[in-house]
């Protein structure tokens, strides 16, 4: 048997999932030193994961990372298969028939929920519902936001959270020249939206979010940021906090909030943040019009602060609701799953079985791996970590005959009538929105329906 990973018994791993962790996957085993061919699975038509469809599309820099993305996808020993649902269209027993290894990087796909009464009134949503919705995900093309009452409210301080605020708080000028999704854009043009409330459960000292974009909220063109001076007297811990120097970030925040409650409000919308406060039920006849709101005193050590309900309660009239409260993983058909943490149990990348024994040739990295945390960048150290541990496993992932990879996942797809999206096919997707959007003065226009991106490439 020749040794796995040489030129004549190429590693062959299946690669689920084509956001960043995917690709730094992909780029650490390309340039591991060995033979490897990589075969990436979507489920979508398009790559990229969140870097295209969670990225808001007034923040284009934190786009260029597909600048990358695309040179991996382009090396010879990589392959692109959109349009491919492993665990529907290809089981996973089918890519271990075909890979040494399988490596899942597939996110974390569906929101945590609040756990409180009226949570699936008609105009309460995640904050993914809005957030595909805007960027043109097929999956939340058809969804239906009501923007015709004057408040909305945005449970969450994070900077998903602050997207969706800013969102909805810019005028159609200013998202117009953006890659926003039309029916998007024509939608918020005639929103009715003049109050937004960013309620956190905890401090303006724990808010999450990054100071370049709370800054940001200072330089809208028809919104007032908005904070009471009061909400912003901390107490001793989180005094503490923002005295550590390894806490620049929350110390920045401070001020910005603080220059917030010194403006004068003169614009038609107002972007207001509160702390300290937690949902405990929404109201509505039929759909949403209030949010019954529980004061929060903190209670614990500097960093290890939670927040406690205190019985006093408030109630904020509001027409929609937003909640942006982290992100969970999705089982996949035949892999081990933690539905409690909503991710694969693993160590440094190796799936666990439930007893804990390692899962021969199963790895994941990426928020599937570590749960929703960090930034774009911090799935390039995760999926190195992964990479490094399958590749210390080659001896036990090699197998007497060679894997056929690509070629025997071909014929499945053949077989089963699947239309496969590879990524000259991709390439031409992209050409195509790139042209769309000059006609309209954006940077592209997305296909938002799969039948439409099928047809174009006939």
């Amino acid at each position: 048997m020749n040794t796995l990973g040489t030129s004549e018994n190429p590693l062959q791993v299946a690669v689920v999932g084509s956001g960043p962790s995917g690709f730094y996957a992909a780029e650490a085993l390309i340039k591991s030193g060995r033979a490897v061919r990589v075969g990436m699975f979507e489920r979508l038509a398009s790559p990229f994961g969140l870097v295209r469809s969670g990225v808001a599309p007034d923040h284009p820099k934190l786009k260029q990372a597909i600048l990358v993305y695309d040179k991996i996808a382009r090396a010879p020993e990589f392959s692109f298969f959109g349009n491919i649902n492993v665990g529907k269209d290809i089981m996973l027993g089918e890519l271990h028939q075909n890979y040494h290894a399988v490596l899942f990087t597939c996110g974390a796909e569906t929101d945590r929920r609040l756990g409180i009464s009226g949570e699936d009134l008609r105009g309460s949503h995640t904050a993914t519902e809005l957030v595909g919705w805007y960027n043109g995900h097929p999956d939340y093309r058809d969804r239906v936001f009501d923007l015709s009452h004057e408040v909305a409210v945005i449970i969450g301080q994070g900077n998903v959270a602050a997207d969706v605020c800013r969102i909805l708080a810019k005028t159609a000028d200013e998202l117009k020249h953006t890659d926003i999704s039309e029916h998007a854009l024509d939608t918020l043009a005639e929103s009715k939206v003049r109050e937004i409330h960013a309620i956190g459960r905890r401090g303006p000292a724990q808010a999450k979010f990054t100071s370049r974009e709370l800054r940001e909220f200072g330089e809208l063109g028809d919104c007032d940021p908005g904070v009471d001076a009061l909400e912003l007297t901390l107490n001793p811990e989180s005094e503490a906090e923002l005295a550590d120097k390894n806490n620049v970030v929350s110390a920045k925040n401070v001020e910005i909030f603080r220059d917030f409650a010194r403006r004068t409000p003169s614009k038609h919308r107002r972007c207001i943040f509160q702390f300290l406060r937690g949902p405990v039920r929404l109201e509505g006849t039929g759909r949403l019009e209030r949010v019954v709101l529980e004061r929060n005193r903190l209670q614990g050590a500097p960093f290890q602060q939670s927040a406690r309900g205190t019985g006093e309660i408030s109630t904020l009239e509001c027409g929609i609701l937003f909640r942006s409260i982290g992100y969970k993983g999705v089982a996949v058909s035949e892999a081990p799953f933690d539905k409690r943490n909503g991710v694969m149990p693993n160590r440094a990348g190796r799936v666990l079985d439930s007893d804990g024994s390692v899962v021969p040739g199963l790895y994941c990295a990426g928020w599937i791996k570590r749960g929703p945390t960090g930034i774009i960048g911090t799935n390039r150290a995760c999926s190195v970590e992964t990479v490094g541990s399958l590749l210390a496993d080659l001896d036990a992932l090699a197998t007497r005959d060679a894997k056929s990879g690509m070629a025997g996942v071909r014929a499945l797809i053949e077989q089963r009538g699947l239309r496969a999206v590879n990524y000259d096919g991709w390439l031409k997707l992209d050409a195509a929105e790139v042209e769309r959007g000059k006609l309209k003065g954006k940077p592209r226009e997305k296909f938002t329906r799969l039948h439409e991106m099928l047809a174009l490439l006939g």
